[in-house]
């Protein structure tokens, strides 16, 4: 029976993940104050006392803005940590499953990015992520690199969340309309991450199922929208009982210290082909609002 541990339970997506993982393994979910990435020795320590056979990883640091003012603590979680669990991984002849972001893109291209475009993060978060992306690589560990965008959920701090209170607290909201994405569930990454995870346990070789399909894939719904869409969704669905007036403007007059990609879209092309479906945003959101 594999032994599967995650980082981040209290995360949008290892909360999922916790719970979508069920019966693929024994699941050893740890939240920062057992495991915090911010600690490179525990981190260690963690791992060779578990001796998991697959570590996930959706800890982070995600705050965007404030990675501007701590670079530091931003490349110490979300490059070096990384980095050490795909050494520990690889002693343990563990996989890793990591999750990193649509920002390590600069957002100036028309297409959806794939993953073999060149990286080019505008902000701190980004430039962190990617060198977690590139010190799991350069470790030689069987891994999955599972690039996401705009992740909303039903807890924590989210767009979703954001613009739910809002509503019910003004009468009028501006929102970015010259930003574009495609809003990710934390469920649609935990459950195509479970799915993923069963499909190495019917693998004849495990070990060599792993190996085959380890690089790097973009997870994301389906589909296009801005931020202005996104909210204008929000607002459209029955639970949203007080619906406040939007008003489109452009990112110029919202402005905040870390600059955003103009185009986040990820083709998922490569994860679909190779392991499973994915929703399309609308569906998706209108689910995690039921």
């Amino acid at each position: 029976m594999s032994r599967i541990l995650i980082s981040g339970r209290t995360g949008q997506v290892g909360y999922e993940l916790e719970r979508s993982l069920q019966g693929l393994g024994e699941v050893i979910a740890l939240d920062r104050s057992q495991m915090d990435l911010s600690d490179l020795q525990q981190v260690r320590d963690v791992i060779r006392s578990v001796k998991p056979t697959l570590i996930i990883n959706p800890a982070a640091y995600t705050a965007v803005d404030q990675a501007e003012r701590e670079p530091e603590l931003a490349l110490r979680i979300n490059g070096e940590a990384p980095g050490v669990i795909a050494e520990e991984a690889k002693k343990l002849g563990a996989v890793l499953i990591h999750y990193s972001t649509d920002y390590v893109f600069d957002g100036k291209k028309d297409e959806p990015y794939t993953e073999t475009d060149p990286t080019c993060p505008l902000n701190v978060y980004g430039s962190s992520k990617l060198a977690g992306e590139q010190a799991i690589q350069a470790t030689g560990v069987a891994h999955l690199i599972l690039r996401t965008s705009w992740v909303y959920s039903t807890h924590g701090k989210n767009f979703l969340l954001t613009m739910r209170r809002l509503a019910a607290e003004r009468d009028s909201l501006n929102v970015v309309s010259d930003q574009y994405g495609a809003p990710t569930w934390s469920r649609t990454i935990a459950d195509t991450t479970a799915h993923i995870v069963a499909q190495s346990l019917t693998a004849e070789d495990s070990k060599a199922w792993w190996e085959e399909k380890s690089g790097l894939y973009h997870l994301t719904a389906q589909g296009k929208t801005s931020w202005f869409g996104f909210a204008e969704a929000i607002m459209a669905h029955p639970s949203v009982i007080k619906k406040p007036q939007l008003t489109a403007i452009p990112a110029r007059d919202y402005p905040v210290p870390a600059q955003r990609p103009t185009n986040s879209l990820l083709s998922s092309q490569r994860l679909l082909n190779t392991f499973c479906g994915l929703p399309h945003w609308q569906d998706a959101l209108a689910l995690c609002q039921s």
